[in-house]
């Protein structure tokens, strides 16, 4: 799991795989089937135990605005976390089309749009209790949020610090009371973000 983390799915050979494993290819193929079928496994792990931290704070979350801004600060903790690779595997490990990746990209991007829906439903119940405006377009919201957590990811990839990525996050949680169409959040989102 650490090393497609680390280096994506076109990045990491099999011998990489088999080395770090401390196996023969022969059994690598016979445990997994493939590199694809090790990759599907490893993003079964990498979200069952590191997502699981992210997305339990917005399930845990009293409301609509606290879930936001829970998986954005938990983001920038699991993202920036000493002994772990930095970011997120599911939004780098592959991004780009490739030879032997197109389909592992298509499934890390149908994974993506999960979480645009799984935010989605959370800001519906927002709605539904009148902290969220019924004309808020819910869509453009968790597809916003969800974009600043992956600019956290190349942003951790790339050195920024817990720190950083929570002043990220803060930035992005400032623009909740104009999202949400309910200026009374303004102090809130702005008291929360600190």
């Amino acid at each position: 799991m650490e090393l497609f983390w680390t280096r994506g799915y076109e990045g990491t050979s099999m011998a990489d795989l088999t080395a770090a494993m401390g196996i023969a290819s022969p059994s690598l193929y016979a445990a997994f089937g493939s590199k694809e079928d090790l990759f599907r496994q490893a993003v079964e792990h990498y979200s069952a135990t590191e997502g699981v931290e992210i997305w339990g704070g917005v399930t845990r979350a009293r409301s609509a605005h606290e879930a936001v801004r829970n998986y954005l600060m938990e983001t920038a903790l699991v993202f920036t976390r000493s002994g772990k690779p930095p970011g997120c595997l599911i939004v780098l490990s592959a991004l780009h089309p490739g030879e032997h990746s197109d389909t592992v990209r298509r499934e890390l991007m149908r994974m993506r749009a999960e979480n645009i829906d799984g935010l989605r439903q959370r800001l519906q119940q927002g709605v539904a209790v009148g902290e969220i405006a019924e004309d808020a377009d819910l869509d453009a919201i968790a597809r916003y949020y969800v974009t600043v957590q992956q600019g956290m990811s190349i942003q951790a990839r790339d050195g920024a610090t817990r720190r950083e990525l929570e002043a990220v996050a803060g930035a992005a949680l400032a623009s909740w009371p104009a999202l949400t169409g309910h200026a009374g959040n303004a102090g809130r989102a702005g008291s929360l973000a600190s």
